[in-house]
């Protein structure tokens, strides 16, 4: 463990503090940064274990807090035995979640995952600060066991990215394995460069204080991203106050959303449409700027991801604006399209079992619908839509 502190003076406390934050800072834009790129989700669509095993290379390589954490662990072990024992148990924990989790649909809110991965990377860097002892004046945990349960929420974090692409249902265990292989060769590839650079850093006279100076940044950094995970959850769990459009532009008053569906009766079509398992669907109407409509839909089974956007007409092929988006089984809402294009709904179900969407419209627009709608008002299409690009 680091000696304690009060081994330097207080221009190294001041110097080592500002340190760390100028540490935190380097990290910003790689945390933000985060996440599966738009050449990724393209790639999975594509199919094949072998686009699944290169994804979890890919992520974990670029999986800031997993290998924070696991930067945190290694720190300090200097023999192949420690360091086994203690990655093995990391890998062992997050590879069980990751299979369990994803196989049988198990989702959690992946804001408050990544919060809780956060709070484990500030608590690695405290234990290595000797922080139970120093501050706390308590024995810290078992380690080993510590790293097996963060392990295991990790795992979750892991399947959560998983699980927002659409798997095969015939060979789910096989994507699920090859994402997972993927994910342990990326952790292996880093930790071997940590481990060259630990070991040649170790060696330097200033070790012992740029140890102090990177465990205190590993806490701001964790404590930053649980600060930033948690004001993702308030736009989550309060979309209404926070929802924007992609541009940037607030949403205003142009929706208004509902507490429920509306009585079939008072709108002009109905439709329904199956979501298959594991699959998306889209469904789109045309509406001139303007021009107010509304909609209600409802699933029949588990709350399915959705985004209601638009794709202004002669944009770009790809260019769309998300007006909402969230995971609910109910939505209803007023909008006044502030462009002429195609407007619409895109689901996205994750769980196992299909799911049949109906959907309620009135007021001015043009209907446009996919093929195998179904329905007592069922509109028509006189050509298919294109698949939409982006999952999310």
């Amino acid at each position: 463990m680091i000696r304690p502190l009060s081994l330097f003076g207080i221009s190294q406390r001041l110097a080592l503090t500002t340190a760390a934050l100028l540490l935190l800072v380097l990290f910003i834009d790689t945390v933000q940064a985060h996440g599966m790129s738009e050449e990724e989700k393209q790639s999975i669509l594509a199919g094949g274990n072998w686009s699944y095993l290169k994804l979890g290379v890919t992520h974990m390589l670029s999986g800031y807090d997993h290998l924070a954490f696991v930067f945190g662990i290694i720190f300090f072990l200097t023999t192949f035995r420690d360091i086994a024992r203690y990655v093995t148990a990391f890998t062992v924990g997050h590879s069980i979640t990751l299979i369990y989790a994803t196989f049988n649909a198990i989702q959690l809110n992946y804001f408050l995952i990544d919060a809780v991965i956060g709070l484990s990377v500030c608590y690695i860097a405290f234990a290595n600060l000797d922080g139970f002892r120093k501050y706390l004046k308590i024995n810290p945990p078992n380690m080993l066991g510590m790293i097996f349960g963060l392990g295991l929420i990790h795992g979750f974090g892991l399947s959560t990215r998983l699980q927002q692409l659409p798997l095969s249902e015939d060979q789910l265990l096989l994507n699920i394995i090859a994402f997972n292989v993927g994910v342990e060769v990326g952790q292996i590839t880093a930790l071997t460069i940590m481990l060259v650079l630990i070991s040649a850093w170790r060696k330097t006279r200033a070790f012992q204080m740029l140890s102090v100076i990177s465990n205190y940044g590993l806490i701001l950094l964790g404590a930053y991203l649980f600060l930033m995970q948690m004001h993702g959850y308030e736009h989550t769990a309060n979309a209404e106050e926070f929802a924007v459009v992609n541009a940037g532009v607030p949403l205003s008053n142009n929706l208004v959303v509902q507490s429920q569906a509306s009585d079939s009766s008072a709108w002009t079509h109905t439709v329904e449409l199956q979501v298959p398992a594991r699959g998306d669907l889209e469904h789109k109407v045309y509406v001139e700027q303007g021009e107010t409509f509304s909609f209600a839909w409802e699933s029949d089974g588990s709350p399915l991801y959705f985004d209601f956007h638009g794709e202004p007409t002669n944009a770009p092929t790809g260019t769309f604006q998300s007006f909402k988006t969230g995971t609910d089984a109910v939505a209803e809402a007023t909008w006044t399209a502030t462009f002429s294009g195609t407007h619409g709904w895109y689901w996205k179900n994750k769980t196992g079992k299909p799911a049949v969407v109906t959907l309620r419209t009135k007021g001015s627009y043009q209907l446009q619908a996919p093929e195998g709608a179904q329905g007592p008002n069922a509109p028509s299409s006189e050509q298919p839509l294109k698949k939409r690009e982006s999952i999310f």
